[in-house]
C-alpha cells in the first residue's frame, strides 16, 4: 500500500503541469493600415530567467531580435497567432485582435492556470484571465509576448516590402506615415491593406471608377 508521503511526492513531481502556470499575452499591429494583427502567448520558465524583458516598443530592433531568440529557446512554451486583413475588415480591429489573442492562448502546448493580457479588454477564454493596463511594461511574460508579436509582424512587413518596395513597408511597418499615405495615393491599396481603415478607403475610392 502506498504511503501518504509517496502520494505527496508523486503529486509534487507533476506540479509543473497542474494549475499554477501563468501565460502573458500581447499583440502587435492594431494601428497600422496594412497587414495582419499578430498576438503571442508566453509561459516563462522561472528556472531560466531572461534579462532585459520590457515593452517591445521601448527596445531597439536589434535587441528585440536577440530577445526573440532567447524567449523561443527558454520559455516553457509560447504560441504566435494572427487575424488576417480580411478578418480585420469583417469583424473590426478590436474583435480581430481579441480573436488573435484567443488563438495564441489556444495554441499553447501547456494549459495555463491564469492568463494575463495587456490592455483593458479580454478575449473569450476558458481559463481565468485578467487584463492589465501597461502590462507589457509590468509583467515579464506579457513583455515576452509583446516582443514575439512585434518581431513576427515586423518580419512579415519586411517581406511585404520586398514584394512592393514602392510603399516603404520596411520603414513604417504599415503605419499611416506621410510616406505611406503618399504611396497609397500614388499607387492605390494592395490586397494587404485594411479597407475598413479610413485612409485606405479614401485611397480605394480615388482609384475606383464610379459607375453612372
Amino acid at each position: 500500500m502506498r504511503s501518504k508521503k509517496f502520494w505527496q511526492a508523486e503529486q509534487a513531481a507533476f506540479s509543473w503541469d497542474v494549475p499554477g502556470l501563468i501565460a502573458g499575452v500581447d499583440e502587435a499591429g492594431r494601428g497600422p493600415l496594412a497587414g495582419p494583427v499578430v498576438a503571442a502567448a508566453v509561459i516563462l520558465d522561472d528556472l531560466q530567467p531572461i534579462k532585459g524583458l520590457a515593452d517591445s516598443k521601448q527596445l531597439t530592433a536589434k535587441r528585440r531580435e536577440k530577445l526573440y531568440d532567447e524567449i523561443r529557446a527558454k520559455a516553457l512554451c509560447c504560441s504566435i497567432a494572427e487575424a488576417s486583413v480580411e478578418e480585420i475588415d469583417r469583424l473590426n480591429i478590436l474583435q480581430a485582435t481579441l480573436l488573435a489573442m484567443q488563438r495564441a492562448v489556444a495554441g499553447l502546448r501547456l494549459k495555463p492556470a491564469k492568463v494575463l493580457v495587456d490592455g483593458n479588454r479580454l478575449p473569450p477564454l476558458d481559463v481565468l484571465a485578467e487584463a492589465i493596463v501597461s502590462g507589457d511594461a509590468l509583467v515579464p511574460a506579457i513583455s515576452a509576448a509583446s516582443i514575439l508579436a512585434k518581431v513576427t509582424r515586423d518580419r512579415q512587413l519586411e517581406a511585404l516590402d520586398l514584394r512592393h518596395p514602392a510603399y516603404g513597408f520596411a520603414q513604417h511597418k504599415g503605419y499611416g506615415t506621410a510616406q505611406h499615405l503618399q504611396a497609397l495615393q500614388q499607387h492605390g491599396p494592395l490586397p494587404e491593406h485594411r479597407r475598413s481603415f479610413a485612409p485606405v478607403a479614401r485611397a480605394l475610392a480615388a482609384v475606383t471608377p464610379h459607375t453612372p
